[in-house]
């Protein structure tokens, strides 16, 4: 009896293809596709992450930068990739939880089309002002904005991410109107704000920490629900009177639909690793960022929690991709 008719008389037939070669995963190099440019926090942290886990499973990860789109293009190539474990990618708070409902057509549906495979680190933002802003409290902007409707501004460091929710969240939150000012990324919206052009503006906390310490900008509170222990003095907005104000900018490995769940778990287990290597633990500290870890089904239930919020404040805010 050959092998063919081995299986069939077992009743093996029925396995799919995968099942057979799962035990030797990866047999081959592993694509990591990155939705964002080469250099940025999220590109560096691919690369971070994919050295260590290559040197844990045996086989090279490259990671392929497809940026565009508020990370929409390259978070869709995840989503239609065939879905062996031979291609994952970086899951981030935009795309996975905002973008959904930002954009009016989304060729991707992440609770559909994506598997989470670890959340890998949470960041707070700092609300910021020039160092000789007259704004020396949270209290003189909300003070200042009721008392002139539309004459302060913030900078917005990109339409839909942490930088622009965090301030729409802060004006609902208070009832002021503050404009938006919108940039092509972080960089030049700090670089606005060093210069006085806007008053004010939430950064996340790594790209934030150098102009603190150096003195060149002043910050008035953190979007985290606890204090940073990087920079302890500065007060939550939640505990100056914002109740529950929260965001993080997070991010995290995830998979298309469909990839068998021991390859999943294999790579859940690689990345808790990671998390737990003394230099990527102490690099995340050392910008401000909380490390993720857990379950394949907690960073799922987080994704949900966190898109479920954010449509809301989109809605209400009247927020679009424009």
């Amino acid at each position: 009896m050959n092998r063919r008719h081995l299986l069939q008389s077992t009743g093996l037939s029925l396995l799919p293809a995968w099942a057979w070669a799962q035990d030797k995963y990866p047999s081959k190099p592993i694509t990591i596709i990155c939705p964002y440019p080469a250099g940025g926090n999220t590109d560096q942290r691919s690369r971070q992450f994919s050295k260590f886990m290559a040197n844990a499973l045996g086989q090279p990860l490259i990671v392929d930068n497809k940026p565009g789109a508020g990370g929409n293009i390259g978070t869709e190539l995840i989503a239609r990739a065939k879905p062996d474990g031979y291609t994952i990618g970086m899951g981030n708070f935009a795309p996975l939880s905002v973008n959904p409902t930002l954009y009016k057509k989304l060729n991707y549906d992440p609770a559909r089309d994506l598997q989470p495979i670890c959340l890998l680190e949470r960041g707070p933002l700092v609300l910021m002002v020039p160092p000789n802003s007259p704004y020396k409290s949270v209290q003189d902007i909300i003070t200042a904005a009721k008392a002139s409707p539309g004459k302060l501004s913030y900078a917005n460091g990109g339409q839909g991410g942490s930088h622009h929710l965090s301030a729409e969240l802060f004006k609902l939150m208070t009832g002021t109107d503050i404009t938006n000012i919108p940039y092509k990324g972080g960089a030049p919206a700090t670089i606005d704000l060093l210069g006085g052009q806007v008053d004010m503006m939430f950064e996340q906390m790594y790209s934030a920490s150098a102009n603190l310490r150096a003195g060149k900008l002043r910050a008035l509170a953190i979007t985290s629900k606890a204090r940073s222990p990087l920079f302890p003095d500065i007060p939550t907005l939640h505990e100056l009177g914002l109740k529950d104000f929260e965001v993080n900018n997070w991010q995290g490995f995830v998979a298309p639909t469909g990839t068998p769940a021991a390859i999943v778990k294999r790579l859940n287990e690689v990345c808790n690793q990671a998390l737990q290597d003394p230099t990527i633990r102490n690099q995340l500290l050392e910008q401000g960022n909380v490390p993720g870890g857990g379950s394949p089904e907690q960073f799922a239930e987080h994704i949900k929690v966190e898109s479920a919020r954010w449509s809301r404040l989109v809605k209400a805010a009247q927020i679009t991709s424009d």
